[in-house]
């Protein structure tokens, strides 16, 4: 007994060394580098370009003008104010979109009438583009957060209700039969058999629509506004302030990868009972 309790603190911080080492083999292991090589003759082409005078620096400047650019912004303007603003109007747009589109979505997918009741006005509405919505709906808002929070729902709001209502409508009929033969009541079959088979459907629609949204926030804040990533871009635009225009730029890029990665493997982790083709 005493000899197995000295050895277990030994063990633990080994066996805790052996994790931390596999995981990062596994962070840089070729398969993941591969995704860094793109990036990487890019910034070196660019680089060249600035170098060798290809191109005007007015028109692209060097990456370490960009660089400069950037802390300037941070310490001298209120990028960091910009960026928050504008990742609470997705945020924002993004959880009131979605949640309408899910709710909807499982409502019309459980009752043939009610999409029916739904289906046409949805069909037209969803037609007609964000943007095209945005001058009518900032004489009923004004130019404010709230008027944009809307264009954004509206934009996630049709991807998101179509793939839900699509994914249980998708659900396989041998498992409804075995539903039935196992008398499951209504709500247990929603609950273990139909929204469980429906949600891969939906979780690729949250991410897809994620994206969307952030995209979406830089049209949103150019046309109107006097805060925002957007309105930083069209402002550098108007100014040709070209290294002030590529940091947003690289900035919603990057913030854009890292909304995707976070719904992805909040996708992998609801999912995690689903195996599938990995390539």
């Amino acid at each position: 007994m005493n000899t197995l309790t000295q050895t277990l603190p030994s063990t633990a911080p080994a066996s805790e060394a052996s994790s931390f080492g596999t995981k990062l083999q596994q962070w840089l292991a070729p398969s993941r580098a591969i995704g860094f090589l793109l990036p990487a003759g890019v910034l070196l082409l660019w680089q060249t370009a600035a170098s060798l005078a290809w191109i005007d620096p007015v028109f692209l400047p060097a990456p370490i003008k960009v660089v400069e650019a950037f802390f300037k912004m941070l310490t001298e303007q209120k990028l960091l104010w910009d960026f928050t603003i504008s990742l609470a109007l997705v945020s924002q747009g993004f959880l009131y979109g979605a949640f309408a589109a899910l709710v909807l979505g499982v409502a019309a997918g459980l009752s043939k009438r009610f999409e029916q009741f739904l289906s046409p006005t949805f069909d037209t509405i969803r037609h007609i583009p964000g943007i095209a919505w945005f001058p009518l709906i900032v004489l009923w808002l004004g130019l404010g957060a709230p008027a944009k929070i809307l264009v954004i729902a509206k934009t996630v709001f049709f991807p998101v209700f179509l793939n839900t209502l699509q994914g249980i409508r998708s659900v396989d009929k041998s498992y409804i039969e075995l539903a039935e033969v196992m008398t499951l009541t209504r709500w247990q079959l929603v609950r273990k058999i139909i929204l469980p088979a429906a949600t891969p459907t939906i979780m690729v629609s949250l991410r897809y629509a994620a994206g969307l949204a952030w995209a979406l926030v830089v049209v949103a804040e150019g046309l109107s506004g006097l805060e925002g990533l957007g309105f930083l871009i069209f402002r550098a635009q108007g100014l040709l302030l070209t290294d002030q225009l590529l940091v947003c730029m690289v900035i919603i890029g990057l913030v854009g990868f890292g909304i995707d990665r976070t719904m992805y493997l909040l996708q992998r982790r609801v999912l995690r009972w689903k195996q599938g083709f990995e390539g």
